[in-house]
């Protein structure tokens, strides 16, 4: 019976690998067949007696994984002997060194690559987490198909998670939806970034998806038939102007369905935009864009279209290269449409990526045009020396973010994301204009370096030679590249103020009979209560550390035996009203919070001044022990605000017994006599409620109003809302999350 069994594993093992060869998106030489051959025997050989959690052979994942890199990413022969043989290093006694001599450097290289990434240890803290994920996107700098095989791996795993624990299943999930699905996206990847989101969301909220897919399931009679209704009008459009196209539904993705729901507050019913229209066409490239413009007008000649929502990729394409029309339109029953135009080599580009990319550049290898897409994703990774956890966090932010298109005096056009300043603008042209800007002009005006830009600004920047970097530049950029660059001119100075820190420190305690060594400098970190040898020399060489505190240490250094004694001597402490009141406070105020928004974040309590509940105190960022918490009269306060401004967080004792939060309600319905005292009345009987501010109005017989209430929690607040829900006229009752 097993012989049987294993019989029909091989069948299926083979007929996995020829399906791996027909549908791979390159096409693929006798030689390149060859080498996916050898590398489909060595992983075939080396997991022999492995199997997954399924209980399936464990062949069926690398032969997965090199399916997903062949067919949806589209990468070439070298990827997929590399993705065929990605966890026989790991997994098995071959070396990186067995596979170059077996095979050649660049599969070898891939796979030490993929090796690299995979050893991450489990179940790590955050920073130790964002740690790992920083060591997995720097090799974007050394090979960015190390990273599409991984999006791949992770992709297969995703989706054959089932016999995992439920821990498990929420923490990997997690880390899709933090990193993979960002890094997919940003590598023009959207078909895998929709799968990576909505198998993330399944298992990190498996209520709200299952939720959301059986909604789609009832609807999708009604949405196929308003889909074919709107397709039957356009198709005869088109087809009178003899343009080759096909034209399809497509639904939205159900995490963005989700998104959609958690940001406008409504309910899946009410989102309108839940499918697409995509219209496909062929042309040859002196006329696709003049075909993309022909259809836009076919389009808006049948239905409205909405001038603020249409979005031209093709003219000025994302940095993604991807290039489409998007046209939203009013359709039949009032509803909101988006029709998306795409030629077939944009739509090849929007689903695979990377690889379509280059299809199109003529003459180009598969390695070769790696160098010019990378410098589309190097700015966030030019400083690797950042805080793990910044770095993580500014990459994604370049991920996502959305782009504006500026340009220079000479009319030269720049992609920059939403959000940058003039000051971004200086940095994106070249590191040393950054440095030396002193200004910038704007369509022609002076604005200050944080003024935020539009898409069809020209910017003027005003250099000189004196100029240099401070410490309120880094709130003026949004860009990593500009935070990275002003922080390492930064970092520069205060190692040159370190330096003649040093030469000073070295007279001055000649003068008191000591030799600078690193034993006395290992002293002197310990008795100013500092952490580096650089913190000591820069504090000496700004002025920080007195005459009088360096005769303190040398004194201190000469009488050590009798400070040895004094130390020991233990004397009666005197109770005095302050203690009174500070032991009062310590039962009472038991938990720090952060922010202007009283943040709940781990923290560390600073042994440098020993904070106690009742103490001011702020949060301070390290590079490697998450946030420390200092008294505001620290003897170091005043250098860490100095120096890291940037790092330092609003603090505070609260009573977490006592905690209240506030919670803004938007409510709507029908204005009938006597509602605000219905609505005032229902709010002050709940116990444990208080109002801060009430707004309402009417307009034509509508009423709309906006309540912040003061809550000890989400019970009291749920069950207060009910209540309003049941006043009569009460149409909606929303949590809004902003002002």
């Amino acid at each position: 019976m097993v012989e049987i069994d294993i019989e029909r594993e091989n069948k299926a093992i083979a007929q996995e690998y020829k399906e791996l060869l027909r549908i791979s998106y390159q096409t693929l030489t006798t030689e390149d067949k060859k080498l996916i051959r050898k590398a489909f025997d060595v992983a075939v050989d080396a997991h022999k007696d492995q199997r997954r959690k399924s209980g399936e052979a464990y062949i069926f994942h690398p032969i997965a994984v090199a399916k997903i890199v062949a067919s949806e990413i589209g990468l070439g022969a070298t990827s997929i002997a590399a993705a065929l043989m990605h966890d026989v290093v790991e997994d098995t006694p071959i070396t990186v060194e067995d596979i170059e001599r077996m095979f050649n450097p660049k599969v070898a290289h891939l796979v030490d690559g993929l090796t690299k990434i995979s050893k991450v240890q489990k179940d790590l803290n955050v920073s130790m987490q964002a740690e790992n994920f920083r060591k997995m996107i720097l090799t974007l700098n050394d090979d960015v198909r190390v990273i599409l095989i991984k999006i791949a791996d992770r992709l297969h795993n995703m989706q054959t998670m089932d016999a995992m624990e439920n821990y498990k299943q929420v923490k990997i999930a997690s880390e899709t939806l933090y990193i993979y699905a960002p890094l997919a996206h940003r590598l023009g990847l959207y078909k895998i970034k929709n799968k990576l989101e909505d198998l993330g969301l399944k298992y990190t909220e498996p209520e709200i998806y299952d939720s959301i897919v059986s909604k789609i399931k009832e609807t999708k009679e009604e949405q196929d038939a308003y889909i074919a209704s709107i397709s039957e009008v356009l198709q005869k459009a088109l087809d009178e102007e003899k343009i080759d196209y096909i034209i399809k539904g497509r639904p939205k993705s159900i995490y963005s369905i989700h998104l959609k729901i958690k940001a406008q507050n409504v309910s899946f019913d009410e989102v309108y935009d839940k499918f697409a229209l995509r219209i496909v066409y062929k042309s040859n490239p002196h006329e696709e864009k003049f075909v993309a413009w022909k259809i836009y007008s076919i389009v808006t000649d049948h239905y409205r279209p909405s001038p603020s929502r249409l979005r031209d990729w093709i003219s000025s394409p994302k940095s993604t290269g991807y290039e489409a029309l998007h046209i939203t339109v009013m359709g039949p029953k009032g509803r909101w449409v988006e029709v998306q135009v795409r030629s077939e080599r944009m739509n090849e580009i929007a689903e695979k990526g990377y690889a379509a990319h280059y299809k199109y550049k003529q003459g180009e290898t598969e390695e070769g045009g790696l160098d010019i897409w990378l410098n589309l994703l190097k700015e966030a990774l030019e400083n690797s020396e950042t805080n793990a956890v910044d770095f993580v966090e500014d990459f994604k932010m370049n991920l996502y973010s959305k782009e504006i298109y500026v340009f220079t005096p000479k009319g030269e056009i720049k992609s920059l994301p939403k959000g940058a300043t003039s000051l971004d603008f200086a940095f994106s042209i070249h590191s040393e204009i950054g440095i030396r800007t002193r200004g910038t002009r704007v369509n022609g005006k002076l604005v200050p370096l944080n003024h935020e830009l539009k898409s069809g600004d020209q910017i003027e920047v005003i250099t000189s030679l004196h100029q240099k970097p401070t410490l309120n530049w880094l709130d003026y950029v949004t860009t990593s590249r500009a935070k990275n660059k002003i922080k390492n001119v930064l970092n520069e100075d205060v190692k040159k103020t370190a330096e003649d820190g040093k030469e000073i420190l070295t007279r001055k305690l000649k003068h008191l009979k000591i030799t600078l060594s690193e034993t006395v400098v290992n002293e002197l970190v310990n008795f100013f209560k500092l952490k580096t040898s650089l913190d000591l020399f820069y504090r000496i060489g700004v002025g920080a550390i007195e005459n009088q505190q360096l005769k303190d240490y040398a004194s201190q250094k000469n009488n050590a035996f009798i400070n040895f004694f004094k130390n020991k001597i233990k004397r009666t402490p005197t109770t005095t009203n302050q203690d009174i009141h500070k032991q009062i406070i310590s039962s009472n105020y038991d938990m720090i919070v952060f922010g202007k928004e009283h943040d709940k974040l781990d923290y560390k309590l600073s042994q440098c001044c020993n904070p106690i509940p009742g103490d001011e105190v702020f949060g301070f960022v390290t590079v490697n022990e998450g946030i420390k918490v200092h008294k505001k009269d620290c003897p170091n306060a005043i250098g860490l605000q100095s120096n890291y401004a940037y790092r330092i967080m609003l603090a505070k004792w609260i009573d977490s017994t006592q905690e209240e939060f506030k919670a803004i309600l938007q409510i709507t319905g029908m204005d009938t006599l006597g509602l605000t005292n219905k609505l005032t009345k229902v709010i002050s009987n709940n116990m444990n409620v208080n109002i801060q501010s009430i707004s309402l109005n009417t307009d034509a017989g509508i009423f709309q109003g906006q309540i912040a209430v003061i809550v000890q929690n989400n019970t009291i607040l749920k069950r207060m809302i009910n209540n309003i829900k049941n006043i009569d006229g009460i149409d909606k009752v929303t949590r809004v999350y902003k002002n």
